[in-house]
């Protein structure tokens, strides 16, 4: 069972920023490592699920009223007054509204909501909380365009990698496959430092192979882990 992982240690820094340096040793790529708790609030998550609650409520009364209005006759002990069809409308709406904030209030627990998060929606969110973060700290940060992102996302169990166009250029994105396997595996044991570090080990012979070191290979990028 993968085990739950908020935050990586300080070890977990020392273990990726001698991976991100060894790598870096024989290539002229340049590999940069983020961390984050988690990429995105799914917010609107929330209110979309609130809206689908009240949605069914009301529809359910609207669907089956003699039942709904049997309800309410045991729980006035048959005493209640008849409605009209305005009050009817304004306690349907009136569930609705109930149901609604209901739901998002108890959707402000973020692990709940994260559950309630699809799958591909939590991918869609960490790929663009990936791309976002290789626009400010890795694009065009390189004299030849030779920077890789590594960002792993530990809430959502995921990760990514983006490319600068001269890597794009000549590496597919499946040929990081080998790479994200070996990050998974290690994350889901517990130990995202041995994951990333792994995952930037793979990385590095990528890039070794299709860059190599050159006579003068200066640090561009920070080896060390961005943790956010």
């Amino acid at each position: 069972m993968p085990k739950k992982i908020s935050h990586v240690s300080a070890a977990d820094h020392d273990i990726v920023t001698v991976a991100v340096a060894a790598a870096e040793a024989h290539t002229s790529g340049e590999i940069v490592t983020v961390v984050a708790a988690q990429s995105n609030d799914y917010d609107d998550v929330a209110l979309v699920w609130a809206s689908v609650i009240a949605f069914i409520a009301m529809s359910a009364i609207a669907l089956f009223p003699e039942f709904y209005r049997g309800l309410y006759d045991r729980l006035t002990g048959g005493w209640g007054y008849e409605l009209t069809a305005n009050q009817w409308l304004g306690t349907v709406i009136a569930v609705g509204v109930l149901k609604w904030i209901a739901t998002w209030l108890i959707l402000l627990w973020r692990p709940l909501r994260l559950a309630l998060t699809p799958r591909a929606i939590k991918a869609q969110r960490v790929r663009a909380r990936a791309v976002d973060l290789f626009k400010v700290g890795t694009e065009a940060k390189t004299l030849g365009r030779t920077g890789v992102l590594l960002y792993l996302s530990l809430k959502e169990h995921r990760a990514d990698i983006v490319a600068d166009e001269a890597i794009a250029a000549k590496v597919s994105a499946d040929v990081w496959g080998d790479a994200m396997a070996a990050l998974i595996e290690r994350v889901r044991a517990g130990q995202p430092g041995a994951g990333m570090a792994a995952a930037v080990t793979q990385m590095g012979a990528v890039l070794a192979e299709h860059f190599p070191r050159g006579s003068e290979n200066p640090n561009e990028l920070p080896d060390r882990l961005i943790e956010i």
